[in-house]
């Protein structure tokens, strides 16, 4: 059997001269991005918004240089649509789609940086087209939706360094990691890896370098904002994600860390891919820096209990150089056996990407494939009944005395129902949700203080032991039958008096994370 070479720098490759970008070797995985892209679009506007997006639809409405559940960039983009498209599932969504496809592309470009002709840029942007986390990541907008392109992109630009040896590129790696920051705080893990990597193989010369030193100035200018909101707010989204951490372990959100790693974070078949190439990474002094880019994130993840996907951003790299490699030996086989084992490859990664695509995008509002993604997707289930519960807040106000209409609040227990009345409450004139999840308890309660409260979300037991004269009014019943966390756990609308403490009182005990 032929070796198994390791190498993925061309020989022809000299600093002074870097291989050109290929118009023409990359229209195939322009063409991949595209068609993703195109399904997505397509499939946006089936069902509903999900509870998340609506939490980021309702803070891209209160700006601010940071938030409690998250950094503030993902909620500035979402303003950008809104402002763009307006309340258009389609439009929302769009610059997710639009991150996952320039995700496929760089991903690409990595092979071909690494040494890969057309084959191994193909297989590499087609695998991660088709991996279960990024076509999940263009499904709906979500930050990790953007975490996952700026960690690809941070990637990319490590490879350009390591192969040009061109220290400028820590410029880019440095905006990059800014972004993250203000995207997603746990790329701190990630940071974490390029810093071992680095000093655990020959980048660990750029420590000595002003470049790298002024890509850290350049990520700690960009992320120096929200730096000063924590500060402001008594670093308030560190004990944010304490209790969300104990909640995802509590819950048994952790639990199969590991095997997810193969089965969900990329494609199936493209596992014998990406072992390939950290196998690579490690055994290549050029570009041993980027296996630690993987292994010490997964790592510090699995010991601290963290969620399987928390790591998916990082597959790419490797499926590139697997490629790369797995390209590099299929040259050394008799052509009968090349073909055989590309389109045993291209076939798997397309059925598995297949079922996915079924399983976790509204691929049909209506049928045997609206049912299978249904089943399957706990997420699209969150994005179906959200217009039903306003409808019934509003049939409830509409049934209490005109005296009392004159003076309603509405209480929510979460941000699904909170994002939901400030989008949807509108059409049918009810006023703003008194929210006291993250970063709607930051806002405070409303000025002047409701005398009749409608709430939801929330058991009678809690309500009575905050409010005066609480009793069930209402009990909402979803049309679908779908079940989700609003249809089996939050169908009581109930209508309460004002507090038993005066509201700041109240208001300064009753703090909420979701």
């Amino acid at each position: 059997m032929p070796e198994l070479r390791v190498s993925a720098v061309p020989n022809a490759y000299t600093r002074s001269n870097p291989d050109p970008p290929s118009t023409a070797s990359l229209l195939p995985v322009l063409c991949i991005a595209v068609a993703a892209a195109i399904v997505h679009i397509a499939t946006n506007g089936r069902y509903g918004f999900h509870r998340d997006e609506l939490q980021f639809l309702s803070d891209a409405r209160h700006l601010d240089w940071g938030f409690v559940a998250y950094p503030p960039l993902t909620p500035f983009i979402e303003r950008i649509s809104l402002g763009l498209f307006g309340l258009s599932l389609i439009g929302l969504r769009m610059f997710s789609v639009i991150g996952q496809a320039i995700a496929i592309v760089v991903s690409g470009l990595m092979a071909r940086d690494l040494g890969g002709s057309r084959l191994a840029q193909v297989a590499t942007a087609f695998a991660v087209a088709l991996s279960p986390l990024p076509i999940f990541e263009a499904t709906e907008f979500q930050y990790t939706s953007f975490a996952f392109l700026w960690w690809v992109l941070i990637a990319w630009f490590t490879i350009r360094l390591l192969k040009t040896e061109n220290p400028p590129w820590w410029l880019a790696i440095g905006a990059a990691i800014g972004l993250g920051l203000m995207t997603k705080y746990a790329i701190v893990f990630f940071i974490a890896g390029i810093l071992v990597g680095m000093a655990s193989s020959p980048a660990r010369r750029y420590f000595a370098s002003k470049w790298f030193w002024a890509g850290v100035a350049i990520a700690l200018v960009i992320f120096s904002p929200n730096i000063l909101w924590l500060v402001r707010h008594n670093f308030i989204s560190y004990t944010f994600l304490q209790h969300i951490h104990t909640r995802d372990v509590g819950e048994g959100r952790a639990d199969g860390y590991l095997v997810n790693q193969f089965l969900v974070c990329a494609n199936l078949f493209a596992v014998p891919v990406w072992l390939i190439g950290l196998y690579a990474y490690l055994r290549n002094s050029r570009y041993r820096m980027v296996a630690f880019m993987y292994l010490v994130p997964l790592l510090m993840f699995w010991i601290n209990k963290g969620r399987f996907y928390y790591v998916a951003e990082s597959y790419p790299m490797l499926i590139a150089m697997g490629a790369v490699t797995c390209e590099n030996w299929l040259l050394r086989i008799p052509r009968w056996a090349q073909i055989t084992i590309e389109t045993a490859f291209f076939a798997g990664v397309f059925i598995c990407g297949a079922y996915f695509f079924a399983g976790w995008v509204p691929l049909a509002s209506s049928g045997p494939l609206r049912d299978f993604a249904l089943k399957h997707s706990e997420d699209l289930r969150e994005e179906i009944g959200w217009n039903e519960t306003v409808k019934a807040i509003a049939g409830v106000r509409d049934s209490i005395p005109a005296d009392q209409q004159a003076n309603v609040g509405i209480l929510v227990g979460n941000y699904g129902e909170q994002g939901a009345i400030e989008l949807f409450g509108p059409a049918y004139h009810l006023p703003p949700p008194i929210s006291m999840t993250n970063s709607a308890w930051l806002r405070g309660y409303p000025t002047p203080q409701p005398t009749t409260l409608i709430v939801i979300g929330s058991s009678l037991e809690w309500a009575d032991r905050n409010f005066t004269g609480c009793h069930v009014v209402a009990r909402i019943a979803y049309s679908s039958g779908v079940k989700n966390e609003e249809s089996e756990y939050h169908t009581d609308i109930l209508l309460c008096g004002p507090p038993r403490q005066p509201w700041s009182v109240f208001w300064k005990d009753h703090e909420r994370f979701g």
